[in-house]
């Protein structure tokens, strides 16, 4: 029978690549924590989303933001090279947006995060990416974490904002604008 976990954490450390032990609220592990929940997140929104080339992108953010958790669990180790992050991934986002955006009118006033129900789900995908990438950047403060992992995730947030917009634009849901 498999065993579905170890018990090694139960002291409130844990190990990432290169066997470093590591408090569990070190801001490495919060921002892994981070870029697994916001995996989860995404993985939610792929079961209300129906736009297809929205579910194909969705999906392969899915595996770069797993690669992503590993190359941050490695940030101790030498050894661990495969998972990277390349300019070009963050301009395919950017492209992506730019595609998105040249469909919808133009964004004139801020927007509450509502909306359809595939539209509110990306929205909270996008809130989680804005934390995660808090985290990242404060623990690229401590540890070495490579400036195109900082990049894709403040690309993948606003890639995410835009996909929130233009599902409510493929909806014909309007956009609500909050009051002051």
């Amino acid at each position: 029978m498999t065993k579905y976990y170890t018990g090694k954490g139960d002291n409130g450390s844990t190990s990432i690549m290169g066997g470093t032990s590591v408090p569990k609220g070190d801001i490495l592990i919060e921002a892994i924590g981070d870029v697994d929940e916001l995996n989860s997140s995404i993985g939610i929104s792929l079961f209300y989303v129906r736009d297809d080339t929205l579910r194909e992108q969705l999906k392969l953010i899915q595996n770069e933001l797993f690669s992503i958790g590993a190359l941050l669990a490695s940030v101790e180790s030498a050894n661990f090279s495969k998972a990277k992050v390349e300019p070009k991934q963050v301009q395919r986002l950017e492209e992506a947006i730019k595609s998105m955006g040249a469909k919808m009118p133009e964004l004139t006033k801020f927007v509450l995060p509502a909306g359809s129900e595939e539209s509110s789900h990306i929205h909270l995908s996008r809130s989680i990416a804005r934390r995660a990438e808090r985290h990242i950047s404060a623990a690229a403060q401590k540890y070495k974490i490579d400036g195109n992992l900082l990049a894709y995730m403040n690309r993948l947030s606003s890639f995410l904002f835009t996909a929130a917009l233009y599902l409510n634009f493929q909806n014909g849901v309007e956009e609500s604008n909050p009051m002051y």
